[in-house]
């Protein structure tokens, strides 16, 4: 934690102020309004995704910017889908082979607005694909990687697509894409599990970091996919979900816990797959790292101020903090630091 807020955090915003000045360049007025939302409210995503970067301090000048940059696609494009007048799939598609690009340092740029009438960015997405395929290229071990980056990728790219169509087509096509995966999912989760893993980001972020050793070995990237895919990715974007349960509601959007059968069930399959990614990151190098990752996650969300208003998340919050004296320590300083970033 001390490297996170020593040396990572002030480089993260560095790296974001840099991007926002590109932001407020872009020539289409509803782009740059999306370009300068996604950062100015989504800001912590990439300072807890670059917490990967505090694992290897020697490598942070690439990580870091890299880890900002895809990150900030990958916002981006979210506004874009969820405040879009479009509700064309092939539109939502050509968007998001940006981040497809960004993680393949051989693929040109595309048209990423060709099914959009709002194009004119000033090469702002362009910019942020060309940074990560430049720091992929300094990553020494990224081939032993890549295939794994292009699979979660891919992943993340379908979910978008699904979940941003028409309202009433969304969860039939969300079904459709699960058939194609149940058979190797759907032994320990349900539908809405295996889609809430594939909108994470944390497992590319690891990856990113494993292709950081020269030395890497085959065996521990299957151990890295076993532990973040589902188990750590489904953790880290159901307790977003779980978090906006009454925002979700009042807004009409998608969320994958409302498919829970009440408290009970949300509590056992949230408490489910933290058991499975605490035991999962024991394979890996240095598991302590992420067991704070973990915990962090369980803190940072259930520590948020939605909490405090919506009665039944507040009870599941108190049950899955039972018994993890790490898990308080982490919500204690985070509430701390809530209040004192508040006042």
């Amino acid at each position: 934690m001390q490297r996170v807020y020593r040396y990572v955090l002030p480089e993260v915003r560095s790296q974001l102020a840099l991007w926002k000045d590109a932001a407020a360049r872009i020539p289409d007025a509803e782009l740059q309004k999306q370009a300068l939302a996604s950062i100015a409210t989504k800001q912590f995503h990439c300072e807890g995704g670059a917490v990967y970067a505090a694992a290897r301090l020697p490598m942070r000048h690439i990580l870091i910017p890299l880890i900002v940059a895809f990150q900030t696609i990958s916002d981006y494009l979210d506004n874009l889908c969820d405040r879009s007048t479009s509700l064309d799939p092939a539109d939502f598609r050509q968007l998001h082979q940006a981040m497809l690009d960004a993680v393949n340092p051989a693929a040109p740029l595309h048209d990423y607005y060709a099914f959009r009438d709002e194009k004119e960015d000033g090469g702002y997405l362009h910019e942020l694909v060309k940074t990560c395929q430049s720091c992929i290229c300094l990553l020494p071990a990224y081939d032993r990687v890549a295939e794994e980056v292009r699979v979660l990728v891919g992943l993340y790219c379908d979910l978008q697509v699904h979940k941003h169509i028409r309202h009433d087509l969304r969860e039939a096509a969300l079904l459709g894409w699960w058939r194609e995966h149940e058979a190797v999912y759907g032994k320990e989760l349900g539908w809405n599990e295996f889609a809430a893993a594939t909108g994470s980001t944390l497992g590319v972020f690891m990856l990113f970091l494993a292709a950081c050793d020269a030395g890497l070995q085959r065996a521990a990237v299957i151990h890295i996919m076993e532990a973040y895919f589902p188990y750590v990715c489904g953790l880290h974007i159901l307790l977003d979900y779980l978090i906006d349960q009454e925002e979700d509601e009042a807004g009409g959007d998608l969320n994958f816990c409302s498919y829970y059968g009440g408290m009970d069930e949300t509590v056992e399959r949230i408490a489910f797959i933290v058991r499975q990614a605490r035991d999962k990151i024991l394979c890996l190098e240095h598991p302590s790292f992420h067991r704070m990752i973990i915990e962090g996650l369980l803190a940072l969300y259930l520590s948020d101020p939605k909490v405090r208003s919506q009665r039944q998340v507040r009870q599941i919050s108190k049950r899955l903090m039972k018994n993890s004296p790490l898990t308080r320590l982490f919500f204690f300083m985070n509430s701390v630091y809530i209040r004192t970033t508040s006042t």
